[in-house]
């Protein structure tokens, strides 16, 4: 989401126009769900995807054309082989698509942009909400503690859409409202090669990420681009330096030694933190187990340690083991885990 809006926004500062596509309802078996979204941009380009095939193709076409023309429309796709509206897939559902278009002369349309990205990169959870029709839109944000900007909505009709997910309304307008990010924060704690991997999935699967770790060359903005915040100082000091831990956060533990690992681990299990992990081998997490026993943790403290961290998909490298990590948080985030 972050690098779609940024290029949107850069788009329209360049006084280029774009179209963005976004599936606003679906039903049946699709590729992607409410949300998705693919922009196009003057010259054919794209980013971003709305299930691919033959759905995708056509969509930018029918975007190009909405280009040339300057206008927004809604667009509903069939994926189920036979029917006479059919596109040829067999995933054996449908999807609605808006086609948004965007006015590079549209100024109240930057400074929504501007005000979703400024959320991105802030805790809390947040959501951009369009009002959408044939003849155009309105697009604002909403967020606990500023309410809703750029636009008008009553909160009777807003309130029901601020879910985890894209929530539609049909009425005079329509009312589409779609998460810019979750409540809860990832304290990925040390800046090896591991977190640096792991940090870009997360970015990329719409978790915040801030990095803590007491050796201040492995906390750069160089190391870590897409991290919300970057933190340095002592490992003993941890919490009390990142600020206090909700229950809607995630702690990733993957510091350079045992020692530090435990000190971070023992400070973490006096926060009511969603997902506690803590890379290591087995034999490093029974030794962590005992000290955390002799120490006065219960078993049930213990217990919420995810230990060895991620899911077993076999992996080694530090992409695959950030790739087995950043499943078990999605996991965690889903309710699956």
């Amino acid at each position: 989401m972050k690098k779609l809006l940024a290029t949107l926004l850069r788009e329209l500062e360049s006084n280029r126009a774009a179209v963005l596509c976004g599936i606003v309802a679906s039903h049946g078996s699709t590729p992607r769900g409410a949300g998705a979204k693919m922009l196009v941009l003057e010259g054919g380009g794209t980013l971003g995807t709305i299930g691919g095939g033959a759905v995708e193709y056509r969509a930018g076409l029918l975007a190009g054309e909405l280009l040339e023309k300057k206008q927004s429309r809604f667009e509903s796709y069939r994926l189920t082989p036979g029917d006479i509206a059919d596109i040829g897939m067999i995933c054996g559902g449908d999807v609605r698509v808006y086609f948004q278009y965007f006015d590079p002369a549209d100024r109240a349309a930057r400074e929504t942009l501007e005000a979703a990205l400024k959320l991105l990169d802030s805790p809390g959870a947040s959501w951009l909400v369009t009002a959408m029709s044939e003849t155009g839109w309105r697009m604002g944000t909403y967020d606990r503690r500023n309410g809703l900007r750029g636009m008008d909505a009553s909160m009777e009709r807003l309130e029901p859409l601020l879910g985890g997910r894209g929530m539609l309304d049909e009425g005079e307008t329509v009312l589409f409202a779609e998460p810019l990010t979750r409540a809860g924060t990832v304290y990925l704690f040390g800046g090896g090669h591991v977190a640096r991997e792991l940090a870009h999935i997360l970015a990329m699967t719409d978790f915040r990420v801030v990095v803590y770790d007491q050796r201040e060359h492995t906390v750069t903005r160089e190391l870590f681009p897409e991290a919300a915040e970057r933190r340095c100082g002592p490992f003993t000091e941890a919490l009390s330096l990142v600020g206090p831990i909700t229950r809607d956060d995630y702690v990733v533990i993957m510091t350079p030694g045992h020692q530090a690992d435990y000190e971070v681990l023992a400070q973490t299990l006096r926060t009511p933190a969603r997902y506690i992990g803590c890379i290591g081998s087995r034999r490093k997490i029974a030794i962590t187990r005992e000290r955390l026993l002799a120490d006065g943790f219960t078993e049930a403290e213990i217990g919420r340690v995810h230990a060895p961290i991620g899911l077993p998909i076999g992996g080694e490298t530090p992409a695959e083991v950030a790739v087995s990590v950043a499943a078990q948080l999605i996991a965690c985030r889903s309710g699956k885990l």
